[in-house]
């Protein structure tokens, strides 16, 4: 095993995690303790493991997130609902969805089981520094139920990998509205409409770091990568794999192997469920 074929599977692993930002359970059981409809419960319920944070903090940490449409929302949120609520209406909601999207018999069957095993072991070969998303969602408490401990060992593992990302981007000198740019370029992150819509950035401001990015070379006219611009995402994304390589090392070959034989049917259920909205993503979306 090497560093690219973990990132690869690491990718694949994410939709099991991400379906939680597009469920209607966990939506639902955020506003049941107090959130807005909309954006707070995105917001809230991703950052609310670091407890009562500024939006200052949440925009750094999510990066790629216009960080006027974060102070939209926070610190508001904080005064609806508890951090420590918000946490706990998350997981409800997230095992509530995945029971409908898996069915009884997969939540609560042996490769279940097997998977959250390993899964946890993965997710605990890993150190805190320099990884605040991480580290915060690092001090909950690992839940007892195996599809609830596989989200929450996935979550880490995600959020793990996300920290290691923000500092290969600035290594490259990409800021987050550049990171996005050229992401979505790719064709394998959103779509530009919905990376507009859904990163809260203005055409104005998008169209100016377009122009920053055609400047510097990353950028063609249009609006594809160059060939440095495909060299700087690439090596950003090497970067990022041997940042995150740690936990699946750990596993070994035969751990990796197992934990995706036993995910992928899982991550299938829930894509194919329609789980995401259609025309979110480019067409490289989905290449496992």
């Amino acid at each position: 095993m090497d560093a690219p074929t973990a990132g690869r599977n690491a990718k694949m692993f994410e939709p099991i995690h991400s379906m939680s930002y597009f469920a209607p359970e966990v939506s639902e059981h955020l506003v049941a303790v107090g959130l807005e409809v909309g954006g707070m419960t995105y917001f809230a319920g991703r950052s609310a493991a670091m407890g009562a944070v500024a939006p200052s903090v949440v925009a750094a940490t999510f990066y790629t997130f216009n960080p006027e449409v974060v102070a939209g929302y926070l610190p508001r949120a904080w005064e609806l609902a508890s951090p420590e609520a918000i946490v706990a209406a998350r997981y409800a909601g997230a095992g509530a969805a995945l029971r409908r999207l898996l069915g009884d018999a997969v939540v609560g069957s042996v490769e279940m089981a097997e998977a959250a095993d390993i899964a946890a072991i993965a997710a605990r070969a890993t150190r805190p520094e320099g990884r605040p998303l991480f580290a915060a969602h690092a001090a909950v408490e690992q839940p007892a139920e195996p599809h609830l401990s596989l989200w929450h060992s996935l979550t880490l593992l995600r959020e793990y990998r996300g920290d290691g990302h923000i500092v290969a981007l600035q290594a490259a000198g990409l800021s987050g509205i550049e990171a996005l740019i050229t992401h979505t370029a790719t064709g394998a992150g959103f779509t530009e409409k919905a990376a507009l819509s859904r990163r809260g950035w203005s055409r104005e401001q998008w169209d100016a770091a377009s122009n920053d990015l055609r400047d510097r070379g990353l950028l063609a006219d249009n609006g594809t990568l160059t060939e440095l611009g495909t060299e700087i995402r690439e090596v950003t994304e090497d970067v990022t794999d041997d940042l995150a390589f740690a936990p699946w090392a750990e596993l070994g070959d035969a751990g990796l192997d197992r934990l995706t034989e036993l995910l992928t049917p899982m991550r299938a259920a829930i894509v194919d469920a329609g789980t995401y909205p259609p025309n979110l993503f480019g067409p490289r979306w989905g290449k496992w």
